[in-house]
């Protein structure tokens, strides 16, 4: 199966996106190259500006382009949501400006750069952003659709893009705020998004070899977030496991514990990145260092 990063998808979207309309401009925070924005810089060099080391600046030089009816779009590392937090916040969420926020090298399979640098935070600090929309796609096309859609939404959006390259899937249905039934199954449901998919795909044909078909919900919009498709399928299926390449706090797993409440379910756990930051190695190493391979996954499972 073909693969590729999905930052490499969001530089390829923003290219075509630019082509068509001509009120899209890119901010970059000296990222360029990482982000993948340089392919929009050279097709497209007066729409584009790097703003440097200044993310602050950078989103407040956004917010500004917003009321002149331009499109723009924003670039670093996730980590960096931190670093401008108040900015977006204040700046774009409160007064609801039309500014975008391609994040991206997401999560610990960032790899060597190291805890300092691996974003686990950075969808708990964008979901809890009043008019703030996030996405988390699973590859390269649904990014494509991320990009799409986040420059017909008018408001703040938030694309969380990876490092490390994942399989590119057949094209899914799209749409904001809808989950999508990668497979379906009877015995539990796997609530899972972005790069986390390859791996819940494989802990499911494990758990199928031991006699357990579970089901594996896709959630790549994280805010407004699809909460009847997931109550279907708790209710369906009884038990329920979260999947996520970020902390276990703030993220999808809170996401759909919120949307569950009250069930009265047997079974409710949440996979994914203790209370505890990154550290440096190689994304292999660290994803089985964390237990979110699908063979770890799918044992955390049976053993649940």
């Amino acid at each position: 199966m073909e693969k590729k990063a999905i930052r490499v998808a969001y530089g390829e979207a923003l290219v075509k996106l630019g082509e068509k309309n001509n009120k899209v401009v890119v901010l970059d925070a000296d990222l360029a190259a990482a982000t993948m924005t340089n392919g929009f810089k050279a097709a497209y060099p007066d729409r584009f500006y790097d703003c440097g080391i200044a993310e602050a600046n950078m989103v407040d030089m956004a917010a500004g382009m917003s009321t002149m009816d331009l499109v723009p779009f924003c670039s670093t590392f996730a980590v960096f949501a931190g670093r401008n937090y108040d900015q977006i916040r204040n700046g774009v969420c409160y007064p609801k400006f039309n500014v975008k926020f391609g994040f991206s090298h997401a999560g610990i399979t960032l790899g060597e750069d190291g805890g300092s640098h691996q974003a686990i935070e950075d969808i708990a600090l964008m979901r809890v952003l009043p008019n703030m929309t996030v996405f988390v796609p699973s590859d390269a096309n649904e990014c494509y659709k991320c990009v799409e859609a986040a420059a017909e939404i008018n408001g703040p959006v938030f694309i969380r893009t990876a490092r490390l390259p994942s399989p590119v899937y057949e094209e899914r249905p799209f749409q904001v705020g809808k989950g999508n039934v990668i497979k379906d199954g009877k015995d539990l449901v796997i609530f899972t998004c972005g790069i986390m998919l390859e791996h819940c795909l494989e802990a499911a044909e494990i758990l199928a070899a031991n006699g357990i078909d579970a089901a594996i919900v896709n959630h790549h919009t994280l805010k407004p977030f699809d909460e009847e498709l997931t109550r279907e399928y708790a209710g369906k299926c009884g038990k329920v496991f979260t999947v996520e390449e970020h902390s276990v706090i703030g993220g999808l797993g809170d996401a759909v514990a919120s949307a569950l409440c009250g069930m009265g379910l047997e079974k409710f756990q949440k996979i994914g990145i203790n209370d505890e930051f990154g550290q440096s190695g190689k994304p292999a190493d660290l994803l089985v260092e964390y237990g979110l391979t699908g063979a770890q996954i799918a044992e955390k499972i049976m053993k649940a």
